[in-house]
């Protein structure tokens, strides 16, 4: 069984400052939550309506009916089940590899997808900007396929951070040197910005080193690529080099 209050909560966590005050964010879809339960991070309780997830003890799982699922769940066709999980403590960000940084980037999607990246390329961490949407935002959670088990986030006052690394800072802007030419190094912080107006001038005027993907089409025309988009092809020039 579920209460009212149970309900309540789960429904409340889709608001970024309940997340934050209850450190308990949502995973949905059997896939999803084996990936989870696979991880250091821990169950706080699961709620399915079949019998299913055998290895989970019973005081950490209830059977709910399909209605309720529907009731507490984000997405518009639910699976057969829903988990909440505890948010983990941010961990240390290392000074050495790859880093991807977050410049106020917004729609959840593209937080997920660049996060299932990361960890496809071999990225273990991100950094950030407090403006970026929140990482465990269930539509980010769903996109990241439990790839965020995987990839370490923090959320850092960004041009601070930038300031003090001893890394070259990379950012793409449509009129710099082609990535194709450009000189890759292993360790190096790279900066993907806003989806809408790119990244910001406050961190604009840290950057070492100007890339672009450039654009073979023979118009000429397209005006940039989505930002997770770009990130796959940046991620895997860094990795081919």
């Amino acid at each position: 069984m579920v209460s009212k209050n149970q309900i309540k909560l789960i429904i409340s966590l889709q608001q970024k400052k309940i997340r934050n005050s209850e450190k308990l964010f949502v995973v949905e879809g059997e896939k999803g939550i084996q990936e989870f339960l696979k991880s250091e991070l821990s169950l706080e309780h699961l709620y399915i309506t079949e019998p299913i997830f055998n290895d989970v003890p019973l005081l950490k799982k209830s059977l709910i009916s399909e209605a309720i699922l529907k009731k507490i769940s984000s997405l518009t066709s639910p699976n057969n089940c829903l988990a909440l999980f505890h948010i983990p403590e941010e961990k240390p960000i290392q000074t050495s590899g790859l880093i991807i940084a977050l410049d106020t980037i917004r729609d959840p999607g593209n937080l997920g997808t660049i996060i299932r990246l990361c960890d496809w390329f071999g990225v273990s961490q991100i950094v950030c900007s407090s403006e970026t949407v929140d990482a465990f935002n269930p539509k980010v959670v769903q996109a990241t396929m439990g790839s965020i088990t995987r990839v370490k986030i923090n959320y850092i006052d960004l041009p601070a951070f930038i300031s003090k690394t001893t890394l070259p800072v990379y950012g793409t802007f449509m009129d710099s040197a082609s990535i194709y030419s450009t000189n890759l190094p292993k360790n190096a912080v790279l900066i993907m910005g806003n989806e809408a107006n790119g990244i910001s001038s406050k961190i604009e005027s840290l950057i070492t080193e100007r890339i672009t993907i450039p654009r073979f089409g023979e118009s000429q025309q397209t005006e940039s690529l989505n930002v997770a988009t770009a990130t796959a092809i940046i991620l895997s020039e860094f990795r081919r080099r």
